[in-house]
């Protein structure tokens, strides 16, 4: 087994800038600066631009960067306003844009290859002044700036790179993982990679940490890291559960035995449908699929609400009798459509159901349980007594989960757009349906069980 301090050094080779590549983002940074000065010098505005993020702190991971440049405004200027102003300044210097929204929305699009993105901000002195969540972001440069000396850097690049080959790098809501500014002060807090990965390995949900010895504000997230520039924000507010766990779990592994699989997994191999089918025949499962159309809607919007139909639809399911055992989703970027899957018994329900009404002592809740359920017309058994309770017999609407489905979906709280957006056109489709071309490596993915440095 190869020892930690061999593949870090191997990953460094990989992922560390070469001199001919700092050359070229410089220039490219400095053209950027260029145009878009003059774009607010023709225009007379009182505004001035601020690199930031990784290229400006140097922590970037070669070929994995993106350009962040700040238009910082002054706060006589409306969100509204700002937002215009930097969109309309974007649109004239970059190619392939798209918008994006944080607080307000900005504008994301390429110049000479590499990804850049356009932000406008208020400009402030301290975080006290903040008028949007993005003020922050240039206080953040210049504190990573005066507090990671050099090595530091290359332990950055490390955490990212192995947070990216986990599938934990990125706050957004595709990810729900760590930022570029959460390591960098994980790094400050640690030292270095190896010593963080040591201390992660024994984390618990509710971890709390800080730069400083004041008390720690209580945050309900599995990971409280609370911002040297402003401290009541938790900059691992992002992460969820599920992201905290799989990254504990392979901080422990990467111990036992540390490959670079961990930063550069291999990629998925699919499994033909044959075997995909094969696999899911040896389970004694039923597997469910609501298909809908994917909305045109920015990632920050559709993935929180793709989760809330998750909850929505598994909570409803399993009020009504149906035994879940995990619904999973994938977008399919080609069909543009969006498939919730369901996982459950493949037993169909009981075609009645035993309702508990209240102890027989409780001579008004009885008396009202025996009015509301004696003369319902889907009573199988009329309201008894048995061992000291009372209790009703009533007959189902649905004994198969597609039925149910078919019905109940559209009625079900999906969040802010995609609930307006399914509505009635969604589909209910079977296994034989699921079995897609497009859907082979989620499959293959989902069923293998393999972690992504074990492949």
């Amino acid at each position: 087994m190869q020892s930690s301090v061999i593949i870090e050094k191997k990953v460094l080779k990989i992922i560390n800038p070469t001199k001919k590549d700092r050359g070229k983002l410089e220039s490219v940074i400095q053209e950027l600066k260029n145009q878009v000065n003059k774009e607010i010098n023709n225009r007379k505005l009182p505004i001035s631009i601020k690199l930031v993020g990784s290229t400006a702190k140097d922590t970037y991971v070669k070929n994995n960067l993106d350009i962040d440049l700040f238009l910082l405004f002054p706060s006589s200027f409306s969100k509204q306003d700002i937002a215009k102003i930097s969109l309309s300044i974007g649109k004239i210097i970059l190619k392939n844009t798209k918008e994006s929204y944080a607080e307000h929305p900005y504008l994301k699009g390429f110049l000479e290859g590499y990804k850049v993105e356009i932000v406008p901000c208020y400009r402030i002195e301290n975080a006290s002044q903040k008028l949007s969540a993005v003020d922050r972001t240039p206080l953040h440069t210049e504190y990573i700036k005066n507090h990671l000396n050099e090595s530091q850097k290359n332990e950055v690049r490390l955490l990212k790179q192995f947070l990216n080959g986990i599938g934990c790098y990125g706050a957004e809501a595709e990810i729900e993982g760590f930022s570029g500014y959460l390591c960098e002060i994980l790094i400050l807090k640690f030292r270095s990679f190896i010593n963080f990965i040591q201390n992660a390995s024994n984390w618990k949900i509710g971890e709390k940490l800080s730069l400083s010895e004041e008390d720690i504000i209580s945050f309900d997230t599995p990971l409280t890291f609370i911002d040297p520039v402003d401290n009541e924000r938790n900059v691992a507010s992002a992460l969820s559960v599920m992201k905290f766990k799989l990254f504990v779990n392979a901080c422990k592994k990467y111990l036992e035995n540390p490959i670079i699989t961990f930063f550069f997994p291999n990629n998925v191999h699919p499994w033909s449908l044959k075997k995909i089918k094969n696999e899911i025949q040896k389970q004694n499962s039923l597997y469910v699929g609501v298909v809908f159309s994917k909305p045109e809607i920015i990632d920050e919007n559709l993935y929180p609400q793709i989760r809330k139909a998750v909850r929505s639809i598994w909570n409803a399911c399993e009020r009504y009798g149906f035994k879940i055992y995990d619904v999973p989703f994938y977008l399919d970027d080609i069909e543009k459509k969006i498939f919730i899957i369901i996982i459950t018994k493949k037993e169909s329900l009981s075609k009645t159901y035993i309702h508990i009404g209240p102890p027989i002592k409780l001579k008004e809740n009885i008396k009202n349980f025996v009015a509301k359920w004696e003369e319902e017309t889907y009573v199988v058994k009329k309201p008894y007594e048995e061992n000291g309770r009372m209790f009703v017999e009533i007959e189902r609407d649905y004994t198969e989960i597609k039925d149910f489905l078919k019905d109940r979906v559209g009625k079900l709280s999906m969040g802010k757009h995609l609930g307006k957006f399914v509505g009635g056109n969604y589909q209910i489709i079977g296994f034989d349906c699921l079995l897609n071309e497009n859907l082979k490596v989620f499959w293959t993915g989902y069923l293998d069980k393999k972690m992504s440095w074990e492949r």
